[in-house]
């Protein structure tokens, strides 16, 4: 059976709505529609964007099989007509994204799909459920990270994940926002990153002694030695065992470059200083102290801050479910649709909520930088064919509170255009590079935020602004919506 592709993995009235457009060949128009998000996760100053590539791979294998057909059949809500249609569908249109490891900000289009609405209407789920969930736990990684101040993070997560693919893809974003590696042997397989583990306490347990139990690994794994002292009794029975087998290695030769301890639970912040000062005064000051047990940003940061000796980090639950904030919020919205003469009419979504007011028309990103220092000042989304130069003044407001105004003295500033083209014309343009370089531009990216938008807590929100062209299309389209509901 077929059942390699995606195609299916979309919400009924997506197929609804096509059939709908197809019975009304008038209306499969070419139109344009972004996904973007409105708030950032977990009350932080950024996001990081994530899923490029498996968005690549499913418009590739995009494609209803015999299969699918004869089960949307079964539903008894869609014509032999349509059905048909649908065997030979293919994706003709363009996509264009934010490149992965990009930061990201609040309103502005992180995917732009160009097609027939039939086309068009038929990813938006698949795309919501890529980039949303590999968004957010990167996003979630990078604060992580950010917090563990340059100790290694290794993500854990696999058997708390929400299913296979949500470990293995949340693994893989994970590493791409920072983490060392992951415990996730599958997507260090697909991805080629760096796979990491210990054993588990049913290593100790099922040996006569705990010192068998650590003297055992060590003689199998003497170039990762790290041993999990936690078991019985950390200070009194753990740590001293490990120092024991440590000294067994030395006398029996064996490489003691790569030894540690991790800790599992208890009083993170005593037991490891505790351990530290062991480990230290037995010779061994090289010795690693790693440690898990439910951990988040905001505990790793305490931890540090009351002076817990640990120099690495094995993060699971919180990190690959982002438990504190387990959904990215991303929207996938109608932006413009085609005219006969090839233009786009520019279109808008109205709330009471501005909010949710939406950005209309054919757009683009420039993020501006700091020249001296390199550092993010703000987006402008603006029109497709609207530039900018470095040579000129520029000046920028916020679309919320227009007043509020700066301005960026020519040669002050550095321009970069955002987004990359994905697929022209229903082919593919553009190349994932590996995670690990994905991952190396990415630690570049962080690097561009100013600190005050990386702090944990009421962080710095970073500037998306309009230009002043999209800003007077967007102001007329809310006043005809205004005196058309007089």
């Amino acid at each position: 059976m077929d059942r390699q592709n995606l195609t299916l993995m979309t919400d009924l009235y997506e197929l609804t709505m096509m059939q709908g457009y197809f019975k009304h060949n008038e209306e499969n128009r070419t139109v344009i529609f972004d996904a973007f998000y409105r708030n950032n996760p977990c009350d932080g100053g950024y996001a990081i964007m994530c899923g490029v590539e498996q968005l690549i791979k499913y418009i590739q294998e995009l494609h209803f099989s015999s299969y699918d057909i004869d089960y949307l059949r079964s539903l008894g809500i869609f014509d032999a007509d349509f059905l048909d249609y649908l065997a030979d569908f293919k994706f003709t249109g363009d996509i264009y994204a934010i490149p992965e490891g990009t930061l990201i900000f609040p309103r502005e289009p992180l995917v732009k799909v160009v097609a027939p609405i039939m086309q068009a209407q038929l990813v938006e789920t698949a795309i919501l459920n890529i980039i949303n969930h590999q968004s957010l736990i990167a996003t979630k990684s990078a604060r992580i990270c950010y917090a563990a101040k340059g100790g290694g993070v290794m993500e854990f997560g696999l058997r708390r994940a929400q299913g296979p693919d949500a470990g293995t893809y949340g693994a893989r974003a994970a590493v791409i926002a920072g983490c060392v590696g992951t415990s996730n042997v599958l997507c260090g397989e697909l991805f080629g990153v760096p796979v990491m583990g210990t054993h588990a306490h049913s290593w100790i347990m099922s040996f006569d002694s705990e010192f068998e139990a650590f003297k055992a690994y060590a003689d199998l794994y003497p170039n990762g030695c790290t041993l999990l002292v936690d078991t019985y009794d950390t200070i009194k029975s753990g740590v001293p065992n490990a120092i024991k087998t440590f000294d067994y290695m030395k006398e029996k030769g064996l490489p003691i470059d790569h030894i540690g301890i991790r800790l599992d639970s208890g009083d993170l912040a005593y037991l490891t200083k505790k351990a530290r000062k062991m480990l230290d005064e037995a010779g061994y000051p090289n010795a690693k102290i790693c440690a898990s047990n439910d951990l988040d940003e905001y505990l790793i940061d305490s931890l540090l801050t009351q002076g817990a000796a640990i120099d690495s980090w094995g993060v699971g639950t919180n990190l690959i479910t982002s438990k504190d904030n387990p959904a990215f919020g991303g929207v996938y919205k109608l932006a413009a649709v085609m005219n006969e003469d090839g233009t786009f009419s520019p279109k808008i979504k109205v709330s009471e909520n501005s909010e949710k007011v939406t950005n209309p028309g054919n757009k683009k990103i420039y993020r501006v930088y700091d020249k001296e220092h390199h550092k993010v000042q703000a987006d402008i989304i603006c029109f497709e064919d609207e530039t900018f130069s470095e040579n000129e003044d520029l000046v920028l407001f916020d679309p919320l509170e227009p007043w509020k105004k700066t301005k960026y003295r020519a040669g002050e500033f550095e321009l970069r255009e955002l987004m990359v083209q994905l697929f022209c014309k229903g082919k593919s343009v553009y190349t994932s590079d590996p995670t690990m370089k994905i991952r190396e531009y990415c630690l570049k990216e962080q690097d561009t935020l100013w600190d005050e938008s990386r702090r944990l807590v009421n962080p710095h929100q970073m500037y998306v602004d309009l230009s002043d062209r999209l800003y007077e299309v967007k102001r007329k389209l809310l006043e005809e919506v205004a005196e058309e509901n007089l």
